[in-house]
């Protein structure tokens, strides 16, 4: 699958996603500064969870987030906390794209969204960056590890962020979470996932100082400058919240343990040679960026995040086994559970 081909650009609205554009344009007029002219707007292929908008008027482009029309569960689609993080990120380095108003009334297009700046650049769908060179390689994920070590460096409570999430057992509360999911909804028997539930809580290392944790930092949810490579914005803050930034550290991470079964996987990849760092030394610039030592716990981290992200595949098994998710991909990202935990599993075993 070429997902640069299938996810770059936008397209008509479809039918299930459109809205009354007359009540969007009286909603902009209102509360979006400098606003003038006639909105149009079209949508993003990408993946996205929460359907996002291309909008343009009088010359400007606007981007548009909303959540999905339909049942919804409860925490999810939160895109006002997206709009918050962006709003507050706003006022530091840290780049991301400029917001404009957040309209939680549900009779302007139907459900919650919020209208930000159209950030001009390249979204990179592949890890591996298909159409690249070594040298921009190289250069983009120095840029990337930099800009999310400036994530992480920010005192979350200054900026007004002190409600956006627990501070403490980050790492104790997730794995709470997921083995109960998991032991709850198990469908598929997967002897490492069993010894993971067991191990794992029992080795749970100190808590990190908190920060702002993306929980999705990745190259196709950032924006690259038109021709430097260089990162100009985060997108995506549906995942974010306080938490453990080791653990944000590792889940960017994981594609380093993923075999070609598993999507963007960089494991069996020539990284010398197309100029992708090492997950040691990607690590090591890390904390070069963020000025600290070293990273403590690292293996424990990379297996804590690939137990999490197995019990997440099995999850959507379970619903794909019982009929409330598309089946052929769901069936799919499902099958990923396995090498996901026995990924976790080896770490462990050279840990013990």
């Amino acid at each position: 699958m070429d997902e640069q081909k299938l996810f770059t650009g936008t397209q008509e609205v479809a039918p299930d996603r459109r809205f009354d554009i007359g009540k969007l344009q009286a909603f902009m007029e209102e509360h979006v500064k400098g606003f003038s002219g006639s909105v149009e707007a079209r949508e993003f292929k990408g993946g996205q969870s929460n359907p996002t908008y291309a909008l343009t008027a009088g010359g400007e482009r606007y981007v548009m987030r909303r959540k999905p029309t339909g049942v919804l569960v409860k925490s999810a689609h939160a895109v006002d906390r997206e709009y918050r993080v962006m709003t507050a990120l706003g006022q530091t380095d840290v780049p991301v794209p400029k917001t404009y108003a957040l309209c939680t009334d549900e009779s302007i297009i139907g459900t919650m969204f919020y209208i930000m700046d159209h950030v001009e650049g390249r979204i990179i769908w592949g890890n591996e960056m298909p159409d690249s060179n070594p040298e921009e390689r190289t250069a983009v994920y120095d840029s990337m590890i930099k800009t999310m070590a400036q994530l992480h460096a920010v005192d979350h409570v200054a900026i007004g962020l002190e409600t956006y999430g627990k501070p403490t057992d980050y790492v104790a509360r997730t794995l709470n979470r997921f083995i109960g999911q998991y032991q709850l909804r198990e469908t598929k028997k997967i002897p490492e996932m069993d010894k993971l539930a067991e191990w794992l809580p029992a080795n749970i290392p100190p808590d990190s100082p908190p920060a702002i944790v993306h929980g999705d930092f990745k190259l196709a949810n950032l924006v690259l400058h038109p021709s430097e490579p260089k990162i100009i914005a985060i997108l995506d803050w549906e995942l974010s919240t306080i938490g453990d930034p080791i653990a944000d550290l590792a889940c960017h991470c994981l594609p380093y343990h993923y075999g070609p079964d598993i999507e963007g996987g960089m494991r069996d990849i020539n990284r010398a040679a197309m100029g992708i760092p090492e997950e040691a030394d990607h690590v090591a610039a890390y904390c070069r960026y963020a000025g600290v030592p070293d990273m403590p716990n690292w293996s424990y981290y990379m297996a804590f995040m690939l137990f999490r992200h197995a019990a997440i595949s099995l999850g959507i098994l379970t619903r794909a086994e019982q009929g409330t998710a598309a089946s052929d991909q769901a069936f799919k990202m499902g099958a990923r559970a396995e090498p996901q935990s026995k990924a976790a599993w080896d770490i462990v075993k050279h840990l013990e």
